[in-house]
């Protein structure tokens, strides 16, 4: 696996690359991290996989370059009995956050005198996330009980254990957090209390914390973006 980073001795800001990093780590699986400076390409990467960046992967002779088939070749490859699956068992857990990058990234990238709409677009996907996050997942209800559960106190978004929908999310969610405090100067909001929960549990775990680029990272590669916003 190639690793972006941009200056020595960090591993730059790829979210794609931090969701491959994360499902390695929890499959716990050896491995090493070779970091690449897209700015001075060595000759192999150019050989390996002209015209494109990493993440790669590079197996029995067979490269492939795209994130999500190298995902689904780990998670196929990677299984039981020796290592976990992680696919989530609801759907729902994928879909939950499929918009919000989309939505952020067209918040950061507007100027601020026109940035209500797209502000608006970004807080509605929080709250469908807080909503799935506060809401319980059927194996959470117990039929038998009568006690009846109306929020849910599950860490991630498919329950208590990590899966690859949050390997995709996560790290998302890491670069909104940072980036549009900085340039945006917005927050969160605190009322978002599934989504504090969710992203409190994560940083508890190494998987995710250690694998998550440094702030000025991100800030740096969302600077030029910045600037032409303003």
């Amino acid at each position: 696996f190639l690793l972006r980073r941009s200056t020595k001795n960090t591993l730059g800001n790829c979210p794609f690359c931090q969701r491959l990093f994360m499902v390695l780590w929890l499959k716990g699986v050896k491995f090493t991290v070779t970091t690449v400076d897209m700015r001075k390409k060595p000759a192999e990467l150019k050989d390996l996989a002209p015209g494109t960046n990493p993440p790669f992967l590079l197996y029995n002779g067979t490269l492939k370059t795209d994130f999500i088939k190298i995902e689904e070749f780990l998670e196929q490859t990677l299984a039981p009995p020796r290592y976990p699956h992680l696919s989530p068992l609801n759907k729902e857990s994928f879909d939950v956050g499929a918009d919000i990058f989309a939505k952020f990234s067209a918040y950061i990238k507007n100027s601020p005198a026109n940035n209500t709409f797209h502000e608006k677009a970004l807080l509605r996907e929080f709250k469908r996330l807080d909503l799935y996050l506060n809401s319980p997942l059927p194996e959470e209800i117990d039929h038998n009980s009568r006690e009846t559960i109306t929020i849910s106190n599950r860490k991630f978004l498919d329950g208590n254990h990590l899966t690859l929908a949050d390997c995709n999310l996560l790290p998302k969610l890491h670069v909104i957090k940072i980036a549009a405090k900085k340039y945006c100067n917005f927050d969160i909001p605190a009322q978002f209390t599934g989504v504090w929960r969710y992203l409190n549990n994560a940083y508890e775990r190494e998987e995710f914390s250690q694998t998550c680029p440094g702030n000025i990272e991100i800030e740096r590669a969302y600077l030029d973006v910045a600037n032409k916003r303003q």
